[in-house]
């Protein structure tokens, strides 16, 4: 089991990075983070919904009430300013964890 404190420092990330693929609604985005990390973000909609309300405050998501399947759903899209704000999250994730992978390859 992944430490919590771990997720949460990369949820911006996450879900940002699901956006620019794709609009998608909240579940959509819960199903696509839990497929992709084979299980180990298993996100539930009380976590992610504040997330994305943060995300919109700050204007880097944006949503719009669309049908999807035949219901009425809110659906988040990526702003410009999101897309620029992932960029810096991914260039920084990289450096993050590029400085975590060497420390720990000298702890045998």
């Amino acid at each position: 089991m992944i430490d919590k404190g771990y997720i949460s420092g990369s949820t911006r990330l996450l879900v940002l990075n699901v956006l620019q693929e794709k609009a998608c609604h909240g579940y959509e985005i819960i199903k696509v983070l839990k497929l992709r990390s084979n299980d180990v973000f298993d996100m539930k909609e009380g976590t992610l919904y504040p997330i994305l309300h943060k995300l919109e405050n700050d204007e880097y998501i944006i949503s719009k009430n669309e049908m999807v399947n035949g219901r009425m759903r809110k659906v988040y899209h990526i702003t410009d300013k999101g897309v620029k704000v992932l960029a810096e999250d991914k260039a920084q994730w990289k450096e993050f964890s590029s400085a975590v992978n060497q420390v720990i390859a000298f702890g045998g």
